[in-house]
């Protein structure tokens, strides 16, 4: 286990490029990883909730890893999303995900966490397996109900803080309030990195003392991005502002309700920038409407991105 990784700056979580029939098109993946680690990111997540991580089979979650990693080599820091149905299959995967190149993995709440009350020691057995059984590193993840998640208490949080290789949490819960106290807790707890996932206010997080943003929006305007946060590190802190006030038009565009359609969002602005050639999701998900598409073209115009 990698007891000296630290997690910081921007890391964009990425999409996963597909083809008309919703399979991984391995030729633009490799090109759109290159032309993200063209920028100083902090790390790549991959096989996360915007690379439609749940709507993957395993076998295509390891083939994905195998590629990024080809990529990627040793450069950036590769986050592995891991999803798993129980705590033995979370460790085979987790093993399997480490063979492939993950550095670290993002630990998923697990479907028996959901229902109030939980007990700390379900999940705290959960992640202490996978990280000791798997000999990898691991972060937290606590993200918005919306999306499938799980809030946790303030007990549960210190109980998994305890866990040797936790190094991170990601607070995605998209409420200020839950964030600011989850960041106070953290910092008093033990020394890892708090990563934003909340891409509503990712300037406001860095503000409040986050020490990064892992998040689905890192992908675009990336570049400026990073620039935001090297800012908030300096305490140049109305150049950074404006940096915020310019691209929170597009953040709010791209998760407005449904917060579903985020992934398909991200993927259309990609395409409008040339980064990607199509925006297909795979089903359930679905393809977005023509008056939303609309509103994406005038915010990143309005961004001056397009």
């Amino acid at each position: 286990m990698n007891e000296d990784l630290r997690l910081e700056g921007i890391i964009p979580a990425t999409v996963l490029p597909m083809t008309s029939t919703y399979q991984i098109d391995e030729d633009s993946l490799e090109k759109y990883i290159k032309w993200l680690i063209r920028y100083r990111v902090g790390g790549l997540a991959v096989n996360v909730d915007t690379g439609e991580g749940p709507q993957l089979y395993e076998e295509e979650k390891i083939r994905v890893l195998h590629i990024v990693k080809r990529i990627v080599g040793d450069k950036v820091p590769i986050i592995a999303g891991l999803q798993g149905s129980s705590t033995l299959q979370a460790v085979e995967s987790a093993r399997r995900m480490k063979d492939a190149g993950a550095d670290i993995l993002l630990v998923f709440p697990a479907p028996a966490f959901h229902g109030s009350p939980l007990p700390a020691e379900i999940p705290y057995r959960y992640h202490k397996a996978i990280t000791s059984e798997a000999d990898i590193p691991i972060i937290i993840f606590q993200l918005q109900r919306d999306l499938g998640g799980v809030e946790y208490t303030p007990e549960c949080l210190i109980k998994l803080a305890e866990i040797r290789g936790v190094k991170a949490i990601k607070e995605a819960s998209f409420d200020a309030y839950k964030f600011l106290n989850t960041l106070r807790l953290m910092k008093k707890t033990k020394d890892i990195s708090v990563l934003t996932g909340n891409d509503n206010f990712i300037y406001e997080s860095l503000i409040l003392g986050a020490d990064g943003a892992l998040i689905g929006f890192g992908t675009l305007a990336t570049d400026l991005q990073i620039e935001m946060f090297n800012l908030v590190r300096d305490e140049r802190i109305t150049e950074a502002r404006e940096i915020a006030n310019r691209l929170q038009p597009l953040a709010d565009v791209i998760f407005a309700p449904p917060v579903r359609n985020y992934r398909a969002r991200i993927k259309e602005a990609l395409v409008m920038l040339g980064i990607l050639e199509n925006a297909h999701v795979r089903p359930p998900l679905t393809p977005i409407t023509g008056e939303e598409r609309e509103s994406i073209r005038r915010a990143l115009k309005e961004a001056d991105l397009l």
